[in-house]
């Protein structure tokens, strides 16, 4: 299956409450930080949630 980088580039401080648990449920916790997950529709929909503070990087 294919896989994306995301990666925090902004920080979660200041931000609605469910947006920083979206960032922690990616398993990002400060910027610059990067995480190789499965593309999946979750984690897609996770991302959409919080599109300005996340780059995503497709892997293949």
């Amino acid at each position: 299956m294919a896989q994306i980088k995301v990666t925090q580039v902004k920080s979660g401080i200041g931000r609605k409450k469910n947006q920083r648990e979206t960032l922690r449920s990616l398993g990002l916790k400060r910027i610059h930080d990067s995480v190789v997950q499965e593309d999946r529709p979750e984690i897609r929909g996770m991302v959409a949630t919080v599109p300005h503070l996340v780059t995503v990087e497709e892997i293949v």
